[in-house]
């Protein structure tokens, strides 16, 4: 929903670029794009039944003894036009799945946001709302938190490394409150004040959905770093700084990287940002 005098709605604003870009490299089909992703990378495809969605995920697990990381995608194709949202949220460049696709780690989830590459006719609850207004609403954090703990169960007493992308970050966050199990959180491009962040755009609020930086104070003993992109106009640095600031500082940083904007090859430059270690300093 959005208000007499809203502009462009912020996923909008990239969505005919993205499906331009999307015809361009030959992946038309999101699908068969996200498959030959996940196969380069020895990730299998998976299906989660949660309690209002079913959820598709990629995985792979070869060490149940060792930490599980979990990836967690953005927003997706949310709007196709001005006005006028998508039929279907599944991303056209699934960022999220890149990044996790890029982690040479032993147990690597990637979870898709609720109603993205699962045929809507699984998810009856697919509603608009859940890539618009209520992307951030209550049942979609459970929906999601509930995937995690289906995978967590492959790995018994291990502990999770929570990622985010975009949107995806908001989720991490709004999870990793939730959970006891958590050693570290990161976020890429993190939507982690989406009221900050549609304001700055000057769209509406989203008052159905749950907002990050509202929980910053229940991950702040939670090792974490926040990259944000110096050229991102999207979800600019200020929001992560903003963020930490929220969470105390302890436990939380940012981390701008040059030359990066919001839809940058983020996963090209994964594995060097893997190596920067979430760390909490002050004896937490």
């Amino acid at each position: 929903m959005r208000g007499a005098g809203a502009r462009w709605p912020l996923s909008a604003l990239f969505a005919s670029v993205c499906l331009m870009a999307a015809m361009l490299a030959g992946c038309a089909d999101p699908n068969r794009h996200a498959d030959a992703m996940a196969h380069d990378a020895h990730l299998q495809r998976a299906e989660v039944r949660a309690e209002a969605f079913v959820l598709t995920s990629f995985f792979r697990i070869t060490r149940p003894d060792l930490p599980l990381s979990v990836y967690i995608e953005g927003d997706g194709l949310a709007w196709r036009s001005r006005t006028t949202p998508s039929e279907n949220p599944t991303p056209h460049q699934a960022e999220g799945l890149a990044l996790a696709a890029a982690d040479p780690g032993p147990n690597v989830v990637y979870l898709a946001r609720p109603c993205q590459f699962t045929p809507l006719v699984l998810n009856p609850r697919c509603d608009k709302a859940y890539w618009t207004s209520k992307r951030f609403a209550e049942e979609v954090v459970v929906a999601m938190n509930q995937a995690v703990s289906h995978f967590a169960l492959q790995v018994p007493g291990q502990r999770i490394h929570l990622v985010g992308y975009s949107g995806g970050g908001a989720l991490a966050v709004l999870i990793a409150a939730r959970r006891d199990d958590v050693a570290s959180l990161r976020t890429v491009a993190g939507n982690l004040d989406h009221a900050e962040v549609n304001h700055l755009h000057q769209v509406s609020a989203m008052p159905e959905s749950l907002n990050a930086i509202d929980v910053a104070s229940q991950v702040a003993t939670i090792a974490q770093i926040h990259f944000s992109g110096d050229d991102d106009s999207v979800v600019p640095p200020v929001i992560a700084k903003r963020f930490v600031i929220a969470a105390g500082g302890h436990c939380a940083q940012t981390h701008i990287v040059p030359g990066m904007s919001h839809d940058s090859n983020w996963a090209g430059r994964w594995p060097e940002l893997l190596r920067i270690l979430p760390s909490c300093s002050n004896g937490h």
